[in-house]
Order: C-alpha cells, then structure tokens, then sequence
C-alpha cells in the first residue's frame, strides 16, 4: 500500500515553517518552545512550595482551613498548566502556502495598488495589496511574498514561525508559540488562572502566616518561606495581572495585540467591533475553527511540497470572514 511506503513523509515532516512536532504531529510547538521550562518554573515553583508548606502546616495548626487552602491551590495549578499546555501544543491557526500564486488569485490590475511584488517562481506580478469587504467595510489585505498568498483579513505572517496565521495576536515567548485564532481562548484562560493563583497565594500566605504566628512584626522572622512567596506573588500580580487586564480590553473592543500596538484603529472605524457582549461571546462561547492543515497527512510525492491551493481565496472569497471560522 502507498501509505505503508517507507519512502514517504508526512506534511509535518516537509513544512517549511520553523514549527516544532511531537508525537507524530499531534503536537505543534513553536520554535522556542524550550522557554516553556522557564514559564513552568516561575509558576511550579512557588506553587509546589506553597503546597508543600500548607502540608506541613495541616499536621500541626488549623488542620480544616490549611487542607482547603491546599485544594485550592491544587486545583488553580492544575488548570494554569492544562490551558498553558492547550496554549502553546497546538495549531494556533497556520495557513497553508502555495508554491506559486495561484491564476485565481491574480487580480485585476486597473483595480489595484500600484505596488507590485513579482512572484519568485516565475514572471507572474501581482500588486502588494488589494481591498476586500468585511462587515461592510473596505479592509486592505496584503500579499505575502513567503506563502505566495494574499493573507486573509487579520492574519500575519510571524517572522519567528516563520507562517502566516489567522488573527494573528503575537508571538508569546513565555508559551513559545504564537498567540492566534485557534489558541487565544486558551491563553487568555491561562492568564486568567495565573493571575488567580498568584493572588491566591500572596493571600493565604500572609493569611496562614498571622493565623499561625498572630503578630505581624514576627511574622517574617517565623516563617521564611511563605514570607518569599507572598512578596513573589505580589510582585507576579502586577506583571501577570497587567496582561490579564490589557488583554479583557482587547476582547472588549475585539483588538488584537498587533492592531493595538500598531494603532490601526486610532482614525478609522472598526470592523469587527459588535458591542462588548457580543465580543466577549465571540471570543468564548464560538466554536473553535478545524486546523487548515492536517500535519499528520501524507504529503504529496512529487519532491515533498506543501501546496494546499488558494486558501486564502476561500478565506476571502465571501467578502467578510467566515463567522463559523471564528475569524475575529
């Protein structure tokens, strides 16, 4: 059988992006993914320790109050982790290249920009940029000169993965992977508990701290530990926590990271803005768009090439981005 041939790779094997994969390409980490062993050291740490005191602290005072204050930080660890791990191990949106532009993706040229990009597998030009309509609104979408494509409204060509993904937010080193359509739920879930447990944490320290000791000048002195993690986590509270917040402005005015700090909506109207309910529901409560590219399929025989066809001409091809798609 052809899939039994050993001469044959898989798509993940041959993509030419920077990606990492695991576990036969399940699993698709970012070129950085190794600052995941820092990310989960700075949040580990203090949270292992912290359990650890509070152990200790059941078999001596308080038993009922330090075993619930465990659960809990047990609990807030457990799913800082799990979003952290959906955050960074999977597609967050990678749109498939061409290996030339496609016929249907060369446009008319008396309605385009006269900036012109010539494509590198031939003497085919197409202008830099074209208009496409979203919500009614005339969006200027441009042509990516790496995936011989015209990159659909709101993706970005990340020059550390070197791909262009759908609704690009950032490139988040401490997760080691971009921050997109497919995995921006997850990240703003991880944030949110990892704010959550800092405070947690700074809290119950100091709470355990002066229902142990009762005197707050000794409080320091008498136990060290929980002393260090409550000013860790109060200073972890206003780095971790700042983000947190930024990124509930975002979903409110339906922003992005990269469109906020470019100011693509300081003199023009926004697109995609629907009201902070409907954002925030967007966000949330849609259904989670299918990858664009099954990694774990076959590639194509002829000298291993990643073409999928014009992807994003079906991306754009109703004008607006695809609700269903989650495209925000």
């Amino acid at each position: 059988m052809t899939s039994q041939n050993p001469e044959r790779k898989r798509i993940y094997q041959v993509w030419p992006g920077k990606n990492k994969f695991y576990c036969g390409g399940r699993l698709v980490f970012g070129p950085d993914a190794s600052s995941l062993l820092l990310t989960i050291c700075m949040i580990g740490g203090p949270a292992i320790t912290f359990c650890i005191r509070m152990a200790f602290l059941i078999q001596d005072h308080h038993p009922l109050f330090h075993f619930v204050v465990l659960i809990g930080a047990i609990l807030l660890t457990f799913m800082a982790f799990t979003f952290l791990f959906l955050t960074s191990s999977r597609d967050p949106g990678i749109i498939p290249r061409n290996k030339e532009v496609p016929e249907a993706e060369i446009p008319d040229v008396t309605t385009q920009s006269t900036e012109w990009v010539s494509n590198k597998l031939g003497s085919v030009k197409v202008p830099r940029t074209k208009d496409v309509m979203v919500n009614s609104f005339t969006v200027k979408v441009k042509f990516c000169d790496t995936c011989q494509l015209y990159r659909p409204p709101r993706a970005f060509h990340c020059s550390i993965c070197n791909n262009c993904v759908q609704r690009f937010d950032h490139h988040c080193p401490w997760v080691g992977q971009c921050i997109a359509l497919r995995n921006y739920p997850f990240f703003v879930c991880f944030l949110s508990c990892s704010t959550l447990l800092c405070i947690y944490v700074f809290v119950f320290s100091w709470v355990s701290m002066l229902k142990v000791h009762g005197e707050f000048y000794v409080v320091l002195a008498d136990d060290l530990i929980l002393g260090v993690l409550g000013l860790y986590c109060f200073v972890s509270i206003w780095f971790v926590g700042g983000l947190c917040v930024f990124h509930f402005y975002l979903i409110c005015t339906n922003q992005t990271t990269c469109e906020n700090f470019r100011y693509h909506y300081d003199k023009k109207e926004n697109p995609y803005r629907k009201g902070i309910l409907e954002n925030v529901k967007e966000l949330f409560f849609a259904r989670i768009p299918p990858p664009l590219i099954k990694f774990r399929d076959w590639a194509p025989e002829e000298e291993y090439d990643v073409e999928v066809g014009s992807i994003s001409s079906e991306l754009m091809s109703s004008g607006k981005p695809d609700s269903k798609a989650g495209v925000r």
